[in-house]
């Protein structure tokens, strides 16, 4: 996917504010976050069991990180051994991910469009890895790899999943 429809038409710092608007605008809470992750784990496991794992090549694997990383991001939003400046960002990872419009829409591209959303929550976890104790990442994780080997192929591959602008707009809020 080397280009990524409507990029072009929203500036780096609309992007940002609209990422934080949406991360203040989205109430979390166990019940919800856990909803959705079951509706996104089902959703992404029936699209790779009907498109047939193959067919779909490495992009497979990067669907079915995508509802871990999110209950990831969920579960360091809510430890305490998380400072708070990386809250802000877990929550800012969290409502683009649930947020229905952003720049890969689930709702027109099915679950391909949670690529973006993957790469974003990534780049968070990345970020908040450098404050937090690697052992927390790993308490919360789901995954059946390694988290930091999860992070790292995510990050590998952030290119080709969506695209250099949208790649760069992300680095850009993580400084």
């Amino acid at each position: 996917m080397d280009e990524t429809p409507g990029i072009n038409d929203v500036t780096d710092d609309e992007f940002a504010r609209s990422v934080s608007d949406i991360a203040e605008s989205v109430p979390v809470n166990e019940g919800r976050a856990q909803r959705f992750y079951d509706k996104v784990r089902g959703a992404i496991h029936d699209y790779v069991e009907r498109k047939g794992g193959g067919a779909l090549g490495k992009t497979a694997e990067f669907l079915l990180l995508v509802p871990d990383v999110f209950i990831l991001l969920w579960r360091l939003s809510t430890d305490r051994r998380v400072e708070g400046k990386n809250k802000v960002l877990l929550l800012s990872a969290i409502a683009y991910f649930i947020f229905p419009l952003d720049i890969m829409p689930e709702a027109l591209l099915g679950p391909i469009g949670y690529l973006d959303d993957l790469v974003f929550g990534v780049y968070v976890l990345n970020r908040i890895v450098k404050d937090t104790d690697v052992s927390v990442l790993r308490q919360h994780w789901s995954g059946s790899t390694d988290v930091l080997e999860s992070i790292q192929k995510v990050l590998n591959a952030a290119d080709s999943l969506v695209g250099t602008e949208f790649l760069g707009r992300i680095k850009k809020m993580m400084k």
